[in-house]
């Protein structure tokens, strides 16, 4: 081996933190041998577990979610919103719209593909308890304002929480891309010991089970659509299996080192995407979409502080912990992920800056999926179209159901599993390198190696979870992961607050201005994608 090679393994393994990676690829391990040799066990365990936590801490999903969205606002519109995430009168490094496009890429995927029209017709066969008639009109509007509810500002909240302070101690305070990092003014240089590597664990598990959840619902929907074109049963066996598939397709991809690759995956998602829904509002209900789009647009943001704030304390604490708290615990588990992703690509943008693009823009493209697929959906219900029928047997059937309603089912029952598999495959990517890089001592370029082997293991635990009890036991474990870094996220609020507060609010002058275009800042550069910004850029900070 030469001198040249030797230096570069061992650079490599020098950015490992051997704590970290160890122990939360054991525990990894070990959680996925319990799923394989104690499956009936681990179900139980997991059921079990959830329902402690929903019994005694439902409350605190609602209401720190909603304290995540209040804080957002009060950042954004503050003093503290002319702070850049970076030096003073530095540039965005990305324009505007590949931003906005890259922060929707790593933020939703495979999971609007899953719930796009089976949620809003699950909202009207099964409404909140006390809030409308079943399979009524009334209902229909409800799922709708529940579908956005689920999907736009409040999970957007979240990760502009923690991507705002991951970008403001990374680029501001010049800091690594470690979670634990961003806690310093809390615990000083113990974030440097054992309680800073434990948080970076828990950011570690839950983006690993978050992922899981993403890829199993994928598997189960891909599973629906050879059945629904091809006729193939079918079964978990076969969702396992397209699991395993799509995961030696990712691993391959990493070994091949060919980055770029996913840029053209991201593009093509979005392109397959965009021309997806514009085929169903052109050949669909196309007067009906747009006007309950806006009836429940209204309706929602008129009930938002109701059902911000709703526990299920007088009723339907059931139907809350099925939906709401299971997706505020999703998203949480993301905020790792996607937290990392959006913070690498927004320095030089001021805080007001990062919170209006991170919240705004993304909820309005997920209100446009749910206005389309949910929409369409939920017209076909209402004229006899049967789909509670269909969804009642599995929620992947939702979107096949619609399309099957619509001209050229053939080809866009095959477009939505290619989509499905282009965001497996993107994400699992993308997601692999957020781990890598907190085995890796907050390193943007991590081992290769270690990226794999968190592919693997997420490809591992999403098949272990439809082995214990299919899509309950995928959303049971999403949730149970989700708990203990609910207080990292807590954390998170504390330490950025107590920073901001001791930040001098100088506007940059005209001369700053000058200075820093003379200097040559960071342009846009629409070419980027996420696992090329995280995989192949070196840190700035």
């Amino acid at each position: 081996m030469s001198t040249a090679t030797t230096k570069k393994t061992t650079s490599a393994r020098a950015r490992v933190d051997p704590a970290v990676l160890y122990i939360s690829v054991t525990l990894s391990a070990l959680f996925v041998g319990w799923g394989v040799f104690f499956t009936d066990n681990l179900a139980t365990v997991a059921e079990t577990t959830l329902g402690r936590i929903i019994d005694n801490f439902g409350w605190l999903f609602v209401l720190t979610s909603s304290g995540f969205v209040v804080l957002a606002a009060v950042l954004a519109f503050s003093r503290f919103g002319s702070v850049r995430l970076g030096r003073d009168g530095e540039r965005p490094e990305f324009s505007t719209a590949s931003w906005v496009a890259m922060m929707f890429s790593a933020g939703m995927g495979i999971g609007l593909m899953f719930y796009g029209a089976s949620e809003p017709i699950m909202h009207m066969s099964s409404p909140p308890p006390g809030s409308a008639k079943a399979g009524s009109e009334d209902a229909a509007r409800l799922a709708l304002e529940y579908s956005y509810f689920h999907w736009a500002i409040h999970p957007w909240a979240m990760y502009a929480v923690a991507g705002l302070a991951l970008a403001y101690f990374g680029f501001r305070k010049n800091g690594n891309s470690l979670v634990s990092s961003a806690f310093r003014p809390l615990l000083g240089d113990r974030v440097d010991g054992p309680l800073g590597k434990s948080i970076d664990i828990l950011a570690i598990f839950a983006t690993l089970f978050g992922s899981a959840v993403s890829l199993g619902l994928g598997a189960l929907q891909v599973n629906r659509g050879l059945k629904e074109v091809w006729g193939i049963p079918d079964s978990t066996a076969l969702a396992v299996s397209i699991i395993a598939v799509l995961t030696v397709l990712f691993v391959l991809s990493a070994l091949s080192g060919v980055h770029r690759g996913i840029q053209w995956l991201s593009n093509g998602n979005m392109i397959l995407a965009a021309a997806l829904l514009l085929f169903v509002f052109v050949v669909g209900p196309t007067v009906f979409i747009l006007e309950s789009q806006t009836e429940a647009l209204g309706g929602y943001l008129a009930s938002l502080p109701k059902m911000s704030f709703t526990t299920g304390a007088f009723g339907g604490g059931e139907w809350l912990s099925s939906w709401t708290v299971f997706y505020w615990a999703w998203w949480i588990s993301w905020t790792p992920f996607v937290g990392t992703f959006i913070a690498r690509i927004s320095r030089g943008r001021t805080i007001r800056e990062f919170i209006v693009g991170v919240i705004i823009a993304p909820s309005l493209v997920s209100v446009a999926w749910f206005a389309i697929l949910g929409g369409a959906a939920l017209n076909q219900e209402m004229h006899g179209g049967h789909l509670a029928a269909a969804v009642a047997e599995g929620e992947e059937a939702g979107l096949f159901a619609t399309l099957q309603n619509l001209p050229w089912f053939p080809v866009t029952s095959v477009l939505v599993m290619i989509l499905v598999g282009l965001f497996f495959v993107s994400g699992a990517d993308a997601a692999s390198v957020v781990l890598g890089m907190l085995s890796c001592r907050g390193s943007m370029t991590p081992s290769r190696l270690v990226v794999i082997l968190w592919g693997t293991l997420t490809g591992l635990v999403a098949a272990v979870l439809l082995l214990a009890g299919g899509l309950e036991a995928v959303k049971q474990v999403a949730i149970i992961a989700a708990f203990p870094f609910l207080f990292v996220m807590l954390g998170l609020c504390v330490s950025l607050v107590k920073a901001l507060r001791a930040e001098p609010i100088l506007a940059p002058s005209a001369e700053q201005e000058a200075v820093a275009d003379a200097a040559g800042e960071p342009g846009p550069d629409d070419g980027a994608l996420p696992s090329d910004v995280m995989a192949d850029s070196q840190p700035r900070g």
